[in-house]
């Protein structure tokens, strides 16, 4: 099983330090954002100790080829009333994928945007647009893991359809892939619990191919609510026995498998989540152990 968490990339230490905190959650995997997802500001990658974080990782089965990266939150590719918010995304998704190259991770999961009220149709065209400007020369080692939303306010990529138009129509199709979230899935209407259905649905829009990795999490909301609250693995609407047949599946074997649960108390909940899900024996004593994790 190829496991673990989103990480924080913190100095002094940078990279390396997210392997080490990977590593104390038992994970092989790991996800982190190259600076903070609300803003622009990021520093210089030869800083990040790239080599010594590859050493480490060499030392305790933390491959930099199963580091994920997450594109900034403030891209919208699919804004086409505001010009400058749109080239500032199309500008800064450029840079994320040279410091994805540059950092040597293959996959940087994306949002594909909100059309601002604008229309589907319009948002989807302004996405394809951005994607050809943006991926013009970028390293042909990488993927854009476009991201299955919930659906929330205007946002695109709450259905396989749409994800599977924006990769048709782009001018890089080969290098686009595709990042499923569980809670999104489940908030935008897809019945979770019977994945297989959902797999074969995935297969026939797009191609289990094209599945780069799965952000595994719960889901606060009721099926269809369309408002992407994430739970704790087992303390939500779509339970534990789903997520556990999820990560456990044998179609998904070799696809990175990510959480992004919430904190508890203030507490990471990731080393005993995926103690639960390897084990695959729900703790329903969980959330209080995680109050009490170092």
């Amino acid at each position: 099983m190829i496991i673990g968490s989103h990480v924080s990339l913190s100095a002094p230490n940078y990279l390396l330090a997210a392997f080490e905190e990977a590593h104390h959650y038992q994970a092989n995997a790991c996800m982190i954002y190259t600076g903070a997802p609300q803003n622009t500001k990021r520093i210089d990658v030869s800083r990040l100790k790239i080599n010594e974080a590859i050493a480490y990782g060499n030392e305790h089965d933390l491959s930099i080829e199963h580091v994920v990266i997450h594109a900034p939150y403030i891209i919208n590719l699919a804004n086409t009333i505001n010009e400058q918010t749109f080239e500032l995304g199309v500008d800064f998704l450029r840079q994320e994928l040279k410091r994805v190259s540059q950092i040597g991770a293959k996959i940087l999961v994306l949002h594909p945007g909100a059309h601002v009220k604008q229309g589907e149709d319009a948002g989807l065209q302004q996405i394809i647009k951005g994607l050809d400007l943006a991926m013009e020369g970028m390293d042909p080692s990488i993927h854009i893991a476009l991201e299955t939303m919930a659906g929330k306010g205007s946002e695109l990529g709450y259905r396989f359809e749409q994800l599977a138009y924006i990769m048709e129509h782009c001018k890089y199709n080969a290098q686009l892939g595709i990042c499923m979230d569980t809670c999104h899935l489940h908030d935008a209407g897809y019945d979770v619990a019977n994945f297989d259905a959902v797999l074969n649905e995935f297969d026939d829009a797009i191609g289990m191919n094209r599945l780069c990795c799965i952000h595994v999490n719960d889901s606060k909301n009721s099926r269809g609510a369309r408002k992407d609250r994430h739970a704790n693995i087992g303390f939500g609407e779509i339970g534990f026995a789903a997520l556990k047949e999820i990560v456990h599946h044998p179609a998904l074997k070799d696809v990175i498998k990510i959480l992004e649960t919430p904190y508890v108390d203030g507490h990471a909940p990731y080393r005993l989540e995926i103690e639960m899900l390897k084990s695959g024996i729900f703790d329903q004593d969980l959330i209080e152990k995680i109050k009490e994790e170092k």
